[in-house]
């Protein structure tokens, strides 16, 4: 499957994308590692892996930051969140948490805390309000299948998955969710 897989080639925009490719255009790879795609999407959106057991950490709104508390429920959550990103291929930009939202809520928040969960609910409305085609695509293709937020997996043997292991575990399309760019918010960095 994985020599299949890179074969394959990606029709986009009128540009030939290899499976292989990591450009923006698209969902990361089937074949990458769990553990790459998680370290170019933190890049990419100028996060760091620091921030998951930080005491606080860092919201945007808008393009304006603000500092969060990041209790226990929030780290646990925000590692697992950032996994669905990879696997789906949804942006960090408003539309992107809408979709990213509303794919969560559908599949489940068991496990993910009150505050996770105020969250989640926040950034769906958002996506309703500013992205509502994509946030109700969205909606309907989380019909079916699990999330990591409501398993008991060991974050550490997720990252040595493949992104296609991750996303057949996910009930996910093997070329991940997201029909376009992976939009970045406000103050991700201009050079990723």
């Amino acid at each position: 499957m994985e020599v299949m897989a890179r074969a394959i080639q990606q029709q986009i925009g009128g540009a030939t994308h290899e499976a292989s490719c990591t450009c923006p255009m698209h969902p990361l790879p089937a074949a990458m590692s769990v553990r790459e795609a998680r370290d170019l999407y933190l890049a990419e959106n100028g996060f760091t892996m620091a921030a998951y057991e930080a005491p606080t950490t860092q919201g945007s709104f808008l393009g304006h930051r603000f500092t969060v508390p990041n209790p226990p429920a929030h780290q646990r959550a925000i590692r697992l969140h950032d996994l669905h990103h990879v696997a789906t291929g949804f942006g960090t930009d408003h539309a992107g948490e809408g979709e990213i939202s509303v794919w969560q809520l559908r599949r489940g928040l068991r496990g993910a805390g009150l505050y996770v969960a105020g969250v989640v609910l926040a950034n769906a409305l958002l996506g309703i309000v500013l992205a509502p085609r994509r946030t109700l695509a969205a909606l309907q293709h989380s019909a079916e299948g699990g999330s990591l937020l409501n398993s008991n997996l060991d974050y550490q043997s997720i990252l040595e998955q493949s992104v296609g292991e991750l996303r057949a575990m996910l009930a996910i399309p093997p070329q991940g969710l997201a029909a376009g760019r992976r939009g970045r918010h406000a103050l991700a960095p201009a050079d990723a």
